[in-house]
């Protein structure tokens, strides 16, 4: 009988270890998911801001930092997932730069004086602007490439 008491105690603390080892790897689904997640928060923030004023510029820079800073206390295990995460940090500390960059100069040309001082002064916003659409443009590309890259990690069989 007392084999048996003994049993009874050691099957559910063995369940209940085991239960919590699974529980606590997390599967490479569950980090992709959580990635993504992020990665589309910051992406939608963009599509849904485009081509606005400069205060909603500004702020949209200081969101995507927010998601930046999200994206890098993502605990994530997977190697390969925790390299897209490096990436995608470096592709939204881009976005955010940028459009912080070009919303403050585009604030500068819109307070310049009809003056030839004035016009200096729109010159040089127009050239911070289009360098930081530069900068932009290829983060987008350099994005819409780890995108399609961090698909087909996550969408294969699982480690």
């Amino acid at each position: 009988m007392s084999v048996w008491r003994r049993y009874t105690v050691i099957i559910p603390i063995s369940l209940s270890i085991a239960l919590l080892v699974t529980a606590c790897s997390e599967s490479k689904a569950s980090q992709c998911e959580r990635l993504v997640s992020l990665i589309n928060k910051g992406s939608d923030l963009i599509d849904k801001n485009k081509g606005q004023q400069v205060t909603t510029s500004l702020q949209l820079s200081k969101d995507l930092e927010a998601v930046t800073k999200e994206i890098k206390e993502l605990n994530l295990k997977d190697p390969k997932l925790q390299q897209f995460q490096s990436s995608f940090v470096k592709v939204f500390e881009t976005f955010s730069q940028s459009i912080a960059t070009a919303g403050k100069a585009l604030g500068s040309a819109k307070t310049a004086q009809p003056s030839s001082e004035g016009r200096v002064k729109i010159q040089k916003a127009r050239g911070e602007i289009d360098t930081a659409l530069t900068a932009a443009t290829n983060a987008a590309k350099q994005s819409d490439t780890l995108a399609s890259e961090l698909n087909k990690y996550c969408s294969s069989e699982s480690k």
